[in-house]
């Protein structure tokens, strides 16, 4: 729909669509707005922010599945009476210092917060406070909570999908694709005011507060210890060498993205490094005789594959990494009956009262309490079994208070059951 009748759609007005159907939206209501790529055209939008009131809808959008680093390669930006604003941070990426005057000391909306906050604090871009509409929706009750389900269903209008996987590193970015990411944040505080008065009608906007300021403040998560493990397929290798080809191939294929800044998939996708090392080619002819390596682009590489497949046969044994994978977390549910049936007698109980709180709060069990941490409480629960000792346990592994004052009589009862009860 054009611009005008979108107006008319968000106005009230008569639209030529069925009464009670939802609005299709194709275009932002004031039309597609332009990308901000110099200071001077950042300095009007930054005035613009500044006089505007209320939070400021917040969304990225990066180039997941083409590049390797997981950067924002465009910023929207909404706020009542300043329009929406779309910038490219990678032009401006040394001149971003207005922007961070007018965003680090404002509440954001945003969907979804995790996935954005990463880069924009990249771009040293942080917010003082945030309200998460996604995590809105799973606490208020909402079975689905993507962005385009909730709006339709709270505000009665039907985004334009289809570029959410697309390449946005691509310059320049076509129309259709800036229409896409400006309607992102066009309704996001619309929703954000729904959603916040359904939360305040169940008693649980406090609890939304404590799980944003959460998320707000989390640190960046922890590299992972053998990355190379969650290669898709690897499970078909389980001797000790060929994992080592795995890691041999893996390692090469993320230094040759890291420099290229490009997507390992597309360096070298995982079917091809299980498949190279099931197959074990002894010469350059068999690897390239192989479906990928066979291609054009990859034949120029073949030989460095072939030599990394080729190191992991002379690796000495102390090298070679174990079948398994080290972790210091409980082993996996399904062992722990003959393990540990006193464990496993707990967890049953544990999940079994959670999922009652769940259903009668209307909560997503995993939104209550993280089910890794339950699993780790009740494979090695603490000394003291009082509710004040387990609440100890519960906040130091991260629970919020509104968590632990839900489940943690339960989790106590629980964490008192035997296999022989």
């Amino acid at each position: 729909m054009g611009s005008a009748q979108a107006d008319g759609a968000r106005t009230g007005e008569t639209t030529t669509e069925d009464a009670g159907s939802p609005v299709l939206l194709r275009e932002p209501a004031e039309g597609t707005p332009p990308v901000v790529t110099d200071p001077a055209a950042l300095a009007e939008a930054c005035a613009r922010l500044a006089a505007g009131t209320g939070a400021v809808a917040v969304d990225t959008e990066r180039a997941s599945g083409y590049r390797y680093f997981p950067k924002a390669y465009l910023v929207q930006l909404r706020r009542e009476g300043s329009g929406t604003v779309l910038l490219d941070p990678i032009a401006l990426a040394d001149d971003l210092a207005p922007l961070r005057e007018v965003l680090n000391d404002t509440e954001w909306v945003l969907h979804a917060a995790s996935q954005d906050l990463p880069c924009l604090a990249e771009l040293d871009l942080r917010p003082k406070s945030l309200f998460d509409t996604e995590l809105a929706g799973r606490l208020a009750g909402y079975e689905r909570v993507a962005l385009g389900t909730l709006v339709e269903l709270l505000l009665g209008y039907t985004l334009e999908k289809g570029h959410s996987a697309a390449d946005w590193s691509k310059r320049p970015l076509p129309v259709d694709w800036l229409n896409y990411a400006a309607l992102d944040v066009e309704l996001l505080n619309e929703l954000r005011e729904r959603l916040e008065v359904e939360l305040e009608s169940q008693g649980k906007l406090e609890w939304a507060r404590q799980e944003f300021e959460a998320v707000r403040t989390a640190p960046p998560p922890a590299p992972r210890a053998e990355p190379w493990r969650r290669t898709s397929g690897v499970h078909k290798i389980r001797n000790p060498r060929g994992l080592a080809a795995v890691r041999e191939l893996w390692q090469a294929r993320d230094e040759l993205a890291r420099k290229r800044d490009r997507a390992p998939s597309r360096i070298l996708p995982d079917s091809a490094i299980v498949n190279a090392v099931t197959s074990d080619p002894k010469t350059v002819e068999e690897l390239q005789a192989l479906p990928v390596f066979s291609g054009r682009v990859q034949r120029k590489y073949t030989a460095s594959w072939l030599r990394h497949l080729q190191a992991a046969k002379t690796l000495p044994a102390s090298e070679l990494p174990s079948p398994t994978q080290p972790s210091d977390g409980p082993p996996p549910v399904n062992r722990w009956a003959d393990k540990d049936p006193d464990a496993a007698a707990r967890l049953s109980a544990a999940r079994a009262a959670l999922a009652a709180i769940a259903e009668d709060r209307r909560l997503p069990v995993e939104n209550l309490m993280l089910p890794d941490l339950v699993r780790r409480t009740c494979w090695r629960p603490p000394t003291d079994l009082s509710e004040d000792g387990v609440a100890a346990v519960l906040q130091a592994g991260g629970a919020r208070p509104w968590q632990v004052e839900l489940t943690v009589g339960a989790l106590s009862k629980a964490l008192h059951t035997t296999a022989s009860a």
